[in-house]
């Protein structure tokens, strides 16, 4: 039988005790030592004292969000188990991310990404990115997950006609707000310890009991077996051509393409998420945290992309199952499309028990919470750092950095809460998201990694091949071409490193440009541990991709 939907008494009291929670634990850590006053260190980077576990907890945190649990889930009710490629190859990414890139941010003492862009090319380049990363934290990051967040409270608390989402943006915005804008990134990273915690317990939790119904005899293993059985076409990897959803995910590209474009530029290249790594207590934690994290990324398809999988085989088979009554409506929109979306929500408000789902909830609500915290901190950081500083500082009123680091979060929180109902219904919002920052990491990525390991890259390289990267992504976009966005992807950013190394060898008269980086063996050197636990994690992905290929 299904469960009754709402909340209860207990489902309020253990969602406010998770709120007390956060909120004491984000102050309690931000408070004030006596005899030292704040600088932009201890804001912006936690005065650089996070422990392994700490960074690798405050990664995922940062990284899972309403994007992944509402919008992955519903593209793996639509897609299937091959959406986990995003997870299962970011956890590679990373192992790349910890020997490679680390080692260079860390030895140059950055605070932000656009600061490496001043030290390896211009100030000019560095403060044009730095305004376009503001602009694409607030009106795509932070809508995004503001409005995915509110559709999904809409959907579990709410009858989801979409009266709660307004509320509920505010709300979110707010809890966010009370402990990341004045604790800075120290308040965000403790409690993402707290809060990765509970959204891994509340995600298992719903596959769990998800499994349990959806068969009418109940059952995990039978549960688990049923799916299997029922969408087995969901559980590969790998689509083929004659799959409706090859366009989103273009086969073995995802595996030797466009997929890596996406994810060096997200996790080696993206201020919220890097940011935590730059505030460790040395390389060796810093690594070892990177490591953590690629652990916890082979976990996350399990509670996020399942989920979606088992609202499939409901709404596929809803006689079969223990909820017959309103599935069909529950995801069909009034112009007779599906809204994938819902999947997860969906399973929360109609099969998690009270007391349960009080939990469930909070779990939802740290990962946007804590996704919502990170993005802020990083754009009132960028902001501070790079745009502030070098141009707006008071010499007569120094040490103003904490100050406007809080100014800065909150009016970006705030344009951002006003903007995100705009954002409107959008099939799959996860591969929406995908798609269109896709148009910009290509360019940004060939930028970042010619600067790092190409010596003769040149300043005036750079600016030609970012300039050119847009309309040369956009073409890759004409219809005729019949080209998988991933593939897009993949095709702009071998062509803007093209242009910036033809550029670079056409302008520059010496061997190297003067601010090329200087790379030894020695450094990319990593411990015993960081090394054991890269060949585990690539093992356990060779067996993943063989048995699901």
């Amino acid at each position: 039988m299904a469960v009754e939907m709402g909340f209860s008494t207990i489902d309020y009291i253990i969602f406010i005790a998770y709120a007390v929670l956060i909120l004491s634990l984000g102050l309690f850590v931000s408070r004030k030592k006596k005899g030292h006053e704040r600088n932009a260190e201890d804001y912006f980077l936690a005065g650089k004292s996070l422990p392994w576990w700490a960074i690798g907890a405050s990664l995922i945190a940062a990284n899972i969000s309403a994007e992944q649990m509402i919008g992955m889930s519903g593209s793996g009710m639509a897609i299937g188990l091959a959406i986990a490629s995003y997870e299962w190859m970011a956890a590679i990414t990373l192992i790349i991310v910890g020997k490679y890139f680390l080692p260079v941010f860390i030895e140059k003492g950055l605070y932000t990404i656009p600061q490496f862009i001043e030290k390896r090319y211009s100030t000019n380049l560095k403060t044009i990115l730095a305004v376009f990363w503001i602009g694409l934290f607030i009106f795509v990051n932070l809508t995004s997950v503001l409005f995915l967040g509110g559709k999904a409270i809409d959907t579990i608390l709410g009858n989801g006609d979409g009266s709660m989402i307004f509320p509920a943006i505010i709300a979110l915005a707010c809890f966010a707000a009370a402990y990341s804008i004045y604790g800075g990134l120290a308040a965000v990273a403790w409690t993402d310890v707290v809060q990765v915690t509970l959204l891994v317990i509340g995600g298992f939790i719903t596959t769990i009991i998800a499994l349990n119904h959806v068969t009418p005899d109940g059952g995990i293993f039978n549960g688990l077996s049923h799916v299997y059985e029922t969408a087995g076409d969901k559980f590969h990897m790998i689509l083929k051509k004659d799959n409706p959803e090859f366009m989103n995910l273009p086969g073995i590209a995802v595996l030797i393409g466009g997929m890596w474009v996406a994810n060096l530029y997200y996790w080696g290249f993206n201020q919220y998420i890097i940011q935590r790594t730059l505030a460790a207590k040395s390389l060796k934690e810093s690594q070892r945290g990177i490591i953590f994290a690629a652990f916890l990324k082979l976990l996350i398809p399990l509670f996020v992309v399942i989920p979606g999988i088992i609202a499939y085989v409901m709404f596929t088979e809803p006689a079969g199952t223990a909820m017959i009554d309103g599935v069909q409506d529950a995801f069909t929109k009034a112009d007779g499309t599906l809204n994938y979306d819902k999947a997860y929500p969906w399973l929360i408000s109609t099969f998690i028990p009270a007391g349960l789902k009080g939990l469930v909830v909070a779990a939802l609500a740290a990962a946007i919470v804590s996704s919502l915290a990170s993005m802020v901190n990083s754009t009132s950081t960028i902001f501070t750092m790079d745009i502030y500083k070098p141009y707006f500082e008071n010499k007569r009123a120094k040490n103003k950095d904490v100050a406007i680091g809080r100014i800065s979060g909150a009016f970006a929180l705030l344009i951002a809460v006003f903007v995100a109902p705009a954002l409107g219904n959008i099939e799959q919002a996860f591969q929406y998201i995908q798609e269109y920052t896709g148009l910009v990491s290509p360019g940004i990525l060939a930028v970042f990694m010619l600067g790092l390991f190409y010596k003769k890259a040149t300043n005036r390289g750079a600016i030609v091949g970012i300039l050119a990267s847009i309309p040369v992504a956009l073409l890759l976009k004409i219809p005729a071409l019949g080209l998988p966005w991933m593939d897009q992807m993949f095709y702009t950013f071998l062509i803007t490193m093209t242009v910036i190394a033809m550029v670079s060898l056409s302008t520059n008269k010496q061997d190297d440009d003067p601010k090329g980086i200087s790379l030894t063996n020695k450094m990319f050197h990593t411990g015993k541990v960081f090394n054991i636990a890269a060949y585990a994690i690539l093992i356990i992905l060779v067996v993943l991709y063989s048995v699901f290929w």
